[in-house]
């Protein structure tokens, strides 16, 4: 029997009632509810739930899903969606002024940041939903402690394998001995969206567009959480940006973050007109911290597209797109503060575990701190700011993919980033967006840089 996962009622209502504790609104009578009709808890992993409800506990499920959303916040005045409003709790909102023109060298950047977006992702695949242990335990036992290559199976003790398993849906391509060009994965799929939709629509898109073109060129199964439960939204009439919101408890998660990179790559120097063009894009499936996070990872890309700017004075332009008194830019500047206190990343990565234990591992606020931690440490370079993102654990292929396009474009080309990272992919990505299937990173950074300089 099929069971469509991160959709039915049941599985979503106890994200919701955790979503529901976070976010300032009070769900103790609708939990109790739940629990006394023997309702589950949230699964650790999204689409977890074993089987299928009963007729009855589905429908209590939607009826407590409504009840949930009506319920008022208390972070609603602090953490709002609008943009209008965002801007008016940004004190420090980027001059729109005169926007430099793109830099000469800008395409090699580019084509530095698609390779380095691969090759953290890549690293990140295999030990993606692993506890730290496990990660730390795996690396170690091949001698790839602190973290400086792709990982392997090869010499791991079939206890310690047996204990912390692979990512079983990313082992066979991601594995040191394993890879063989880029594999198909979220983190590519949606930059080449975001790359068609900007051919298509041009940076005046809309959010309308975005769900008109997922719906043309996004398989359903390609995707996962708040981007699943949207695009079902979407199929039932529902329009933007009312998918972000109805029965969408994973409207604070990462995706709309590892959707932000091309609207960074397109707007260099503009870091205003990034995060304006990752909000549009982000409120088809999130909302407040969900959309902070593209908006903060867009901006800290635009910035550092200009050539000029260090990791630590993108970071900083990244958070002027983002309510100061937000959680998740409370998290970044807690994460960078740590970051700049401690000489050793494990030291860092167990504060910000123990600090951000309430969320799910995939939530936009941990992740995006990790994010930050990370490159701060590494100040900026490519392989210390992946391995320092994917040794934090979480979300490692989305964190691993958003630290290594960042560094990568710093680093300015893609001779500059090592060939033992790079060679592998063997400039070639798998996909099943539109015709990118087997296209290069040469010839997707070419695509972006025309996108980046059209009038």
């Amino acid at each position: 029997m099929l069971r469509l996962t991160w959709v039915q009622p049941e599985d979503l209502i106890g994200h919701e009632i955790r979503q529901a504790h976070q976010d300032g609104r009070r769900p103790t009578a609708v939990e109790k509810r739940w629990q006394a009709a023997g309702g589950p808890e949230a699964p650790a992993h999204a689409g977890a739930s074993p089987e299928a409800a009963s007729r009855y506990l589905r429908q209590l499920a939607e009826d407590l899903l409504d009840e949930l959303a009506d319920l008022p916040s208390l972070l609603a005045d602090r953490e709002p969606t609008d943009l209008r409003r965002i801007k008016a709790l940004c004190p420090n909102w980027p001059s729109p002024g005169r926007v430099p023109s793109p830099p000469a060298d800008l395409e090699p950047r580019l084509h530095a940041a698609w390779l380095g977006r691969a090759v953290g992702c890549l690293l990140g695949k295999p030990v993606e939903k692993l506890p730290l242990t496990g990660i730390r335990q795996l690396a170690r036992a091949t001698g790839n402690w602190p973290l400086n290559t792709y990982f392997t199976a090869r010499g791991v003790p079939q206890p310690l394998l047996d204990t912390y398993p692979w990512n079983r849906r990313s082992a066979g391509t991601s594995l040191a001995e394993n890879i063989d060009g880029m594999p198909e994965d979220d983190d590519l799929n949606y930059p080449l969206l975001n790359l068609l939709l900007l051919q298509r629509h041009t940076r005046g898109f809309t959010t309308t567009d975005v769900a008109s073109l997922w719906l043309d060129e996004l398989p359903a199964g390609r995707a996962f959480t708040a981007e699943r439960v949207a695009y079902r939204n979407l199929l039932t009439g529902v329009e933007p940006p009312h998918t972000a919101r109805h029965r969408n408890p994973f409207r604070e998660w990462i995706g709309a973050l590892i959707r932000a990179d091309l609207h960074g790559w397109t707007n260099p120097g503009n870091p205003a007109a990034a995060a304006e063009q990752a909000h549009r894009d982000a409120t088809l499936t999130h909302t407040a911290n969900g959309v902070y996070a593209a908006m903060f990872t867009a901006a800290t890309i635009a910035t550092a597209a200009t050539g000029t700017a260090d990791v630590h004075t993108s970071l900083r332009t990244g958070l002027t797109v983002v309510p100061p008194r937000s959680r998740l830019a409370e998290a970044v500047r807690h994460a960078v503060r740590l970051a700049e206190s401690h000489e050793d990343f494990d030291t860092v990565v167990d504060e910000l575990h123990a600090h951000h234990a309430a969320y799910h591992w995939v939530h936009a606020i941990p992740n995006t701190a990790l994010i930050a931690a990370a490159l701060t440490h590494a100040n900026g370079d490519f392989t210390g700011s992946i391995c320092r993102a994917v040794s934090g654990g979480w979300d490692t292929d989305s964190n691993g993919a958003t630290a290594g396009g960042i560094a990568a474009l710093l680093a300015g080309a893609p001779t500059a980033l090592p060939d033992h990272w790079t060679t592998p992919l063997k400039n070639r990505l798998a996909t099943s967006i539109a015709d990118f299937q087997g296209t290069g990173f040469d010839t997707l950074a070419h695509l972006t840089h025309l996108e980046a300089t059209r009038a």
